[in-house]
């Protein structure tokens, strides 16, 4: 089954791990671990590429009603302590902030506030990114995959129609990776992808 391949991979890779089993010490509600840590280990284990390559960080998405920037940097903060000896660093965001910082960051309108640190995973600008894998209550993996497994295990890269997400960062994004991954097939912005 894909969903098991893809956890595999994934939880053999030590920063997943890590991440995995320190995050519940944050005292999150719903969190889920996601993007590039997940799907470029993925590919690095397609391609045969050493476990890291490519990979910049680890997203660590929560979601609290409480949107200050207060209590998001708090837990920014402890997060930092909590994985400071990791390779990469692990971006910690309140998912139920972004509304109110996305058009000055990446010069588009905002999405609706999200409801749940899931449909945030929902909204990235491409497909094969888009996962998230937690800890469940009894300790094993949990994985959220709105979109399926199969554009992750054949190296597309497609626009996802559902992110608020602009052109520029969708071609920036897909630039840097086919610079690590250039096995990947590249899917244009333009077309039925994006309606």
């Amino acid at each position: 089954m894909t969903k098991d391949r893809f956890l595999t991979i994934v939880t053999a890779d030590p920063t997943v791990r890590a991440v995995l089993e320190r995050t519940p010490a944050l005292g999150l509600g719903e969190w889920w671990l996601t993007a590039g840590v997940l799907f470029q280990t993925v590919w690095n284990s397609l391609t045969g590429r050493a476990p890291g390559t490519g990979i910049r960080d680890g997203d660590l998405f929560y979601f609290d009603a409480d949107t200050s920037w207060e209590a998001e940097d708090a837990v920014i903060k402890a997060g930092a302590e909590l994985f400071a000896d990791l390779p990469v660093p692990v971006e910690i965001r309140n998912e139920a902030r972004v509304h109110l910082w996305y058009a000055d960051h990446f010069g588009a309108p905002a999405p609706a506030a999200f409801r749940s640190a899931a449909e945030a995973i929902d909204g990235f600008a491409a497909l094969c990114c888009s996962y998230g894998v937690r800890l469940g209550p009894d300790g094993e993996p949990q994985v959220y995959a709105p979109y399926g497994f199969d554009d992750l295990f054949a190296m597309v890269v497609r626009p996802n129609p559902s992110s608020p997400a602009p052109r520029h960062v969708y071609d920036s994004k897909a630039d840097r990776w086919l610079q690590h991954w250039p096995e990947l097939t590249v899917l244009p912005w333009e077309g039925d992808a994006r309606r």
